[in-house]
């Protein structure tokens, strides 16, 4: 019989990664996953499919919880206080880490400090459209020296200061020397209306919210803010093409966990955030809604923060927009 020395002996020696008895492996209940935006618009919609996907994955339930408000920072401040343990998780608007410091005199969040991340999450492009009934515009450039001629200039609307469809807006119509005033709506279903009875001229706003009326022929889209042209609105120019490469940006979303999250967990749905995401299916959904799905590693995910940090700062400039 072994005695209890070699017992001890025994046990020291099995592998540091093994379980300790009576431990479960995780997931072993459900994962709370915390969405800053409102039921319904399109950061709540991909987050729920992509939760039926990592439901599937997993063997265990991805409960999608709302956190809205204050431009996200509510959902985001949800994610960075709750317990690291794997058990929560949540998609986040990179202007919560990006613009909104720049914004915001005080965060209840450290936008380097206070995350784990886990994967880049979709691009949300940005298209500059123009009302076909109101502006004869077919082209960027068209449209700037349409916007030129007018007497009193250009209204370009957006959701509201320092969100990407402000900051695109306000670069354009600087870059291209266009005498232009912003008017801010509650979010796209304000802003169309206003587009199509004439008050607004223009937005760069978000494709998932004009695909509808793209395809109905009542708005025009002149270009988009991505590198490539988008698969769903292939003969439409992206802003490089057009003359702005500066505007070869817009809005995306992340997966992110409270910071102190075990490496070993965060590295599991990376993975499987990456294995669902390149079904091919789901990315056709996804860019028929609008989107394009991606799935990277925590430090590719890292890397873009901090590449863009600058890009988005400077816009911050040109816009005039001022911390609050």
């Amino acid at each position: 019989m072994m005695n209890r020395r070699t017992l001890l002996a025994a046990a020291g020696s099995l592998p540091l990664a093994a379980p300790a008895l009576g431990q479960s492996p995780w997931p072993n209940k459900p994962v709370r996953v915390i969405v800053g935006f409102p039921p319904g618009g399109s950061l709540d919609v991909m987050t729920r499919l992509a939760c039926e996907q990592m439901q599937s994955r997993f063997g265990q339930a991805f409960v999608v919880e709302t956190r809205s408000g204050a431009s996200g920072n509510i959902g985001a401040e949800a994610i960075a206080r709750a317990t690291p343990d794997g058990y929560t998780i949540g998609t986040i608007s990179m202007h919560n880490l990006l613009i909104n410091p720049l914004l915001f005199t005080r965060l209840p969040y450290d936008a380097r400090k206070d995350f784990a991340w886990i994967s880049a999450m979709w691009d949300l492009p940005n298209v500059a459209v123009v009302p076909a009934q109101h502006v004869p515009a077919r082209t960027v450039a068209e449209f700037v020296t349409w916007a030129k001629a007018r007497l009193n200039g250009v209204s370009y609307g957006s959701s509201g200061v320092g969100t990407t469809i402000h900051l695109s807006g306000a670069y354009l119509m600087a870059q291209a020397g266009i005498r232009a005033e912003h008017v801010t709506f509650r979010g796209a279903a304000q802003t169309i209306p206003a587009m199509l009875s004439g008050d607004i001229q223009i937005a760069v706003d978000n494709l998932a919210s004009y695909v509808p009326v793209i395809q109905e022929g009542r708005m025009r889209p002149l270009a988009v803010t991505t590198r490539e042209r988008w698969p769903g609105l292939p003969e439409v120019p992206t802003m490089a093409e057009a003359g702005f490469a500066g505007l070869s940006y817009g809005p995306w979303h992340l997966w992110a966990a409270p910071a102190g999250t075990p490496r070993a967990m965060i590295d599991r749905l990376s993975q499987e955030i990456r294995t669902a995401f390149a079904d091919q299916a789901l990315q056709q959904r996804a860019i028929g809604m609008g989107a394009r799905l991606l799935g990277t590693t925590p430090e590719q995910l890292a890397e873009r923060l901090e590449r863009e940090r600058p890009i988005w700062a400077e816009m911050v400039r040109i816009s005039g927009a001022q911390p609050e």
